[in-house]
């Protein structure tokens, strides 16, 4: 008997023999998902909803991506306005049933009732540095602006900072898993494109919060994500992630210039996602079948058949053809 979806995704996870190499793509339902306001706006939520639903019933994915789109702003005011560690030195988590994790159990419910148990579903999560860079992008000219002033100014009281948000990530990963139907989260990380920000900065004050919530994430479900992300160009050391509790991977392999064999190696063998470009420059967007299925061989050829899914570096554009995205499944299904 074939593979159900949730069977062949779950086989591909655990490096086990697969009737077909699984796909993975995704992308954003809102035209501005960054600055949507979604929290006390249902119908931010219902737009999610909907292009998700469209999605899911034309494409039929091999397993769902559930966007956390309109919840990209921690909801904390305290840190919203912050030009001082010291503004924020008494800190403390919203909580598990605060609004803003309540309704993003909600989405997440409304999203699994669409398909039930019929595929696997991961909810969207970001590690508290990019939170903090969503909320400040623009303000200071640049991504990371005040993230670096706070780091200048006081070390262990970003720290502090970091550890009280993730305190309520890890909360939102346990329940969009355990109460909201998620069979896992999307942990989205990155190192964090200055120099200030070194590999033993990382190690001290940011790893430590991202595990956390990797734990959470674990302790309700063994299948969770960790997506390293490339999205416009940014460069990661891939090897600081390399102790990062996860059983999957994705990262931009055509950003970093790092094989998905050579990614898979690196990171002990677990499984992998992704090896094509997500930008409208690549062949998945713009390129025409017989490309699109000379990299599918590229890619296959590469890293093989057993614990891959092929997908993106990052999230694809919004207005792609679903069409690409079947080539990309019937090649892959034909090797």
């Amino acid at each position: 008997m074939a593979q159900t979806k949730r069977e062949l995704v779950l086989a591909a996870f655990n490096n086990e023999p697969v009737d077909r190499i699984p796909v993975g793509f995704w992308y954003h339902f809102l035209n501005n998902p960054e600055h949507a306001e979604g929290l006390g706006h249902p119908e931010i939520t219902a737009a999610n909803i909907a292009g998700l639903k469209a999605f899911y019933e034309g494409f039929q994915p091999d397993f769902v991506k559930i966007m956390s789109d309109g919840y990209f702003a921690y909801p904390n005011e305290a840190l919203h306005e912050v030009r001082s560690v010291k503004d924020v030195a008494k800190l403390q988590p919203v909580g598990e049933n605060a609004p803003w994790i309540e309704e993003q159990v909600q989405l997440v419910k409304q999203a699994t009732a669409i398909f039930g148990k019929d595929v696997l579903s991961f909810y969207n999560v970001f590690a508290a540095p990019r939170y903090l860079e969503f909320m400040y992008r623009g303000k200071d000219g640049a991504a990371n602006g005040n993230f670096i002033k706070l780091l200048q100014e006081d070390k262990a009281g970003l720290k502090h900072i970091l550890d009280v948000m993730s305190e309520d990530l890890a909360s939102l990963a346990k329940r969009v898993i355990r109460d909201g139907g998620a069979d896992g989260i999307y942990l989205s990380v990155q190192n964090l494109p200055r120099p200030e920000v070194t590999r033993e900065v990382y190690d001290e004050i940011i790893a430590p919060a991202e595990k956390k919530i990797l734990a959470a994430a674990n302790a309700a479900s063994k299948n969770n994500i960790l997506h390293i992300c490339g999205y416009a160009g940014t460069r990661n050391d891939l090897s600081w992630y390399q102790d990062y509790e996860a059983n999957v991977i994705n990262y931009a392999a055509n950003v970093e210039e790092v094989k998905l064999s050579a990614g898979k190696k690196l990171f002990g063998g677990k499984a992998v996602i992704g090896g094509f470009d997500n930008t409208p420059q690549g062949e998945l967007y713009s390129g025409t079948k017989e490309e699109i299925e000379r990299r599918v061989e590229e890619i296959i050829a590469d890293v093989g058949k057993t614990g891959v899914v092929i997908g993106a570096d990052c999230t694809v554009p919004g207005d792609i053809e679903w069409q690409r995205l079947e080539w990309v499944r019937e090649k892959a299904a034909q090797l």
